[in-house]
């Protein structure tokens, strides 16, 4: 992005490009699927509708996003790579880029902590999550874990999704499965949200990470934890956030000066007829869709690994295009299927969804 930022605290273009995602209102739909994976991405748009012609955009900072229609309901789908920081500037920037309620499905992978209930291919729908993180306060250096007070690494309390979507995501992924797939679907387990791919996750490496009992003290604390991945927590949390928060009154910070300050008040989402700026000088104005928005999340992840089994399995890249293909068209079922009120929607006029684009 080269154009000129107007705000140091939430970057922005003059027409309201969002800094890492590169999306302006109207690019992006209520309806989302989040995928790590670029070519996954891609593998769900085939399923969109022909008209609108798919409105496609690949940020500078490597966040995918085609916007269009399933079945005539306006959806997005959005890769934005590994990690909760990745979640987080997807969830936050689209946040402040749409009017009304978001519904978001991540649809990615994960590893097993439970080869009996999810095996390699079974695709689970999380209940709830816990973070891990690693505790940079730890003495790493040290050889003996048992006179250290600190944890190697910290585990959080758990937080759920959406029940309704949860429900709709597990019968539309059984109603998508294709015919002959033995694949499993589980909605009954816990997943664990990792802050990195290895030491977080138990993984042994020549690091002294002090991880070597992590899994087993993951799944004596967690009931029925089933999975561990990376982005799944932090996107349950942040609607957890927004749905919670206490009613602010915005205020229009920059109305009094010539130029845009180095840094405003909260920012909020904008319309595309908000002014250039982003903000309207009218808080009264503001539609309750905005004012009022909620945002309602689940995930339905893959097992790649099996982190806990004797022969240690990993899933094959055939498998994994096919659960993709049909994995993909479940989730944008069960997307459509959940009911976001008209009034509550972002306006279709201008939009990369208009009909009146085609």
């Amino acid at each position: 992005m080269k154009d000129k930022l107007t705000d140091a605290n939430f970057p922005r273009t003059a027409d309201n490009r969002v800094y890492h995602l590169g999306l302006r209102p109207g690019e992006i739909a209520n309806r989302i699927v989040t995928v790590g994976s670029p070519s996954r991405a891609l593998t769900i748009a085939t399923h969109f509708d022909e008209e609108p012609k798919k409105f496609r955009l690949v940020s500078e900072r490597g966040f995918q996003t085609i916007t269009g229609r399933y079945k005539g309901v306006p959806v997005s789908v959005i890769s934005i790579g590994m990690g909760a920081p990745n979640m987080d500037f997807f969830v936050r920037e689209a946040r402040e880029s749409i009017a009304g309620d978001m519904v978001i499905v991540r649809l990615g992978s994960c590893g097993s902590l439970n080869y009996t209930s999810a095996p390699v291919g079974t695709v689970v729908v999380p209940k709830a999550c816990v973070s891990i993180t690693r505790n940079v306060d730890f003495d790493f250096g040290s050889s003996n874990d048992e006179h250290i007070e600190e944890k190697a690494y910290r585990i959080s309390r758990p937080v759920s999704d959406d029940p309704q979507l949860h429900q709709l995501i597990v019968s539309s992924l059984e109603n998508a499965r294709a015919p002959g797939d033995q694949s499993k679907i589980v909605g009954d387990l816990a997943n664990a949200s990792a802050d990195s791919f290895y030491s977080s996750q138990g993984r042994l490496t020549s690091f002294p990470d002090h991880n070597a009992h992590l899994v087993e003290e993951l799944l004596q604390q967690i009931d029925n934890l089933g999975t561990l991945e990376m982005e799944t927590h932090h996107l349950y949390h942040l609607a957890k956030c927004w749905n919670n928060r206490p009613n602010q009154a915005f205020t229009n910070p920059i109305s009094d000066h010539t130029g845009p300050p180095l840094t405003t008040g909260p920012v909020r989402p904008v319309t595309l007829a908000s002014s250039p700026s982003g903000v309207t000088s009218d808080n009264a104005a503001m539609p309750a869709a905005i004012m009022d928005s909620k945002i309602h999340v689940s995930a339905a992840q893959i097992v790649f690994a099996a982190r806990t089994s004797a022969d240690r399995d990993f899933i094959t890249p055939e498998r994994v295009q096919a659960i993709e293909e049909w994995g993909g068209k479940g989730v944008l079922e069960a997307l459509i299927a959940y009911h976001v009120p008209s009034e509550r929607l972002h306006p279709e006029k201008g939009s990369a969804w208009s009909m009146q684009n085609v």
